[in-house]
């Protein structure tokens, strides 16, 4: 018999296909719904669970719990079953202060995670490479239409400026990055590690997505695309900056771009997880591999 696996926020419970057949319902205590919420965010398997599926073929609903039993989506089963707090003493005040709680610690948590800074640092370099480029074209228009006296002309002060800013920022990026993720900024520079690693989200982020994710991140656009107009798939995306793929004759870029993919996703996991300097290793096999493919 198939047992249905369903977590709530105030408990997680067994199923048939027609009714509640076991619950483990968490404690009444705003701090203690937290701490579930939270796990389960982050991906864990809660105790409660592990104990309520333990010598049963359970199906699950969430990914975070395929490794108790058979994961099944969009099975209807999961629609049909309506398991309501009120049932089990739980209110709705009670929910609201754990999400409000919940959301204070997760904008703590993002705000002091040392990611944020280099994605704000991105995005404001963006930002300011995009009014510079602005600027450029309001003064190319202003040589070819000439003023009527021989005054400088307007933005270039301004213009110099946000250029200098522009170099402040990249600077800064290279030293977080040099801290925070020094395989990746070693691997394919710091400034493409740190447009990779805001692409994504975080470096945690980055290091659990597939190398094939990692490949055509920042052409998000040009896969909706190919999804929904056909053509050919995006073959790279922000890693076609670094000279090995973009320098390299066309038929060989998507191989390049798949090779170092892959050792970017190694260089992530290092940089997130285990800290260990492995980026000469992966340098050196990352250009062995690319004279094997220049060969063929």
């Amino acid at each position: 018999m198939d047992y249905y696996l369903i977590t709530k926020w105030f408990g997680t419970f067994l199923c048939s296909k027609k009714e509640v057949l076991d619950k483990r319902l968490f404690p009444k205590k705003v701090q203690e719904i937290v701490q579930r919420l939270q796990a389960m965010h982050q991906g864990t398997i809660l105790a409660e669970e592990q104990k309520i599926a333990k010598g049963k073929q359970v199906v699950v609903q969430e990914k975070r719990l395929q490794a108790l039993g058979t994961y099944k989506e969009q099975d209807p089963v999961f629609q049909r079953l309506q398991i309501a707090p009120e049932s089990y003493g739980f209110s709705q005040d009670l929910l609201q202060q754990a999400t409000l709680l919940l959301s204070k610690h997760q904008i703590k948590e993002f705000v002091s995670s040392p990611d944020l800074q280099i994605i704000q640092l991105v995005h404001a370099l963006d930002d300011l490479l995009q009014t510079t480029n602005l600027f450029s074209e309001r003064l190319e228009r202003w040589k070819i239409i000439p003023t009527a006296d021989e005054k400088k002309q307007p933005f270039e002060e301004l213009a110099t400026a946000i250029e200098k800013e522009m170099h402040r920022l990249e600077h800064l990026i290279e030293e977080d990055m040099k801290t925070i993720a020094p395989n990746i900024a070693c691997l394919v520079g710091p400034l493409i590690g740190a447009r990779l690693l805001a692409s994504a989200g975080s470096l945690e982020k980055l290091a659990l997505m597939p190398a094939s994710t990692i490949q055509i991140l920042g052409a998000e656009k040009a896969l909706f695309r190919y999804k929904k107009e056909g053509g050919k798939p995006p073959k790279h995306g922000i890693i076609f900056q670094h000279a090995f793929i973009n320098r390299a004759p066309k038929s060989l870029r998507g191989k390049i771009a798949r090779s170092m993919a892959g050792k970017l996703a190694t260089a992530a996991k290092a940089d997130a997880f285990t800290k260990r300097d492995i980026a000469d290793i992966l340098i050196g096999e990352l250009e062995a591999r690319i004279q094997e493919i220049k060969k063929r």
